[in-house]
């Protein structure tokens, strides 16, 4: 679905990814782990539209991305939620929603999926009319969540959705996570967790200053001593 062709993204005269390579195919949860400053957020938002590439390709669904503004991308498919949430605290749940809607004009389907983000979240739906500022971190992660659900996307991003949340907040957005790809969904997922995400993800990417050093499955990833020396806390 998703492949990046060695791809370097600057700010200034400073290379955040340098040269970068991976795929994400249809149906996977696939995740990008590092420490802070590795490239994985600034992968996420080259991908979206955010920010414009030094050098290499990035195609979707069979068709060269990079380039297309950040509105077209998100018709093409694919959203994001990002990292810190970026809500509009002062408005409420439901215009929250509306507005991940914005570029859909198919009014019934709309208010569909709505209810079923009120589906996934219940306390969204017993509480959609409360400014999303009322609401605890892991509450509003899951309004962010299902803003970007609301473009009806072929593939999701995800910029550190359990950063900030108490282990079973962490827990609950990891089962929407699984139940999203269960409903179709292809996830590419960037969290510090790394146990929480290696245990969902099909594959995963190791990036430390802007360059991939390993990949491999998420089980595998899991059992490699590299990774449980960095990520893990194993000795």
């Amino acid at each position: 679905m998703l492949e990046v062709k060695d791809m370097v993204v600057a700010y200034g005269r400073v290379n955040a990814v340098k040269g970068i390579s991976f795929t994400v195919e249809e149906g996977q949860i696939v995740t990008l782990l590092g420490t802070n400053g590795a490239g994985k957020s600034t992968t996420l938002r080259a991908v979206s539209g955010l920010l414009k590439l030094v050098s290499g390709e990035i195609w979707f669904q069979g068709a060269r991305l990079d380039g297309t503004p950040a509105h077209r991308v998100v018709e093409l498919g694919i959203a994001q939620s990002p990292e810190g949430r970026r809500l509009f605290r002062q408005m409420t749940v439901e215009d929250n929603l509306k507005l991940g809607a914005y570029s859909r004009r198919d009014t019934a389907a709309i208010r569909s999926d709505m209810d079923r983000v009120y589906d996934l979240f219940p306390v969204l739906g017993s509480r959609r009319s409360e400014p999303a500022g009322l609401f605890s971190g892991g509450e509003q992660q899951m309004l962010a969540i299902g803003r970007a659900m609301m473009s009806r996307p072929k593939l999701l991003m995800l910029d550190e959705p359990s950063m900030g949340l108490s282990p079973i907040m962490t827990q609950t957005i990891m089962k929407t996570i699984r139940d999203l790809q269960a409903d179709g969904v292809t996830i590419l997922l960037v969290e510090q967790n790394a146990q929480a995400a290696l245990s969902l993800a099909d594959r995963g990417y190791v990036l430390e200053v802007g360059q991939i050093m390993f990949s491999d499955t998420g089980r595998n990833l899991l059992g490699d001593d590299r990774v449980k020396l960095t990520y893990l806390g194993a000795d």
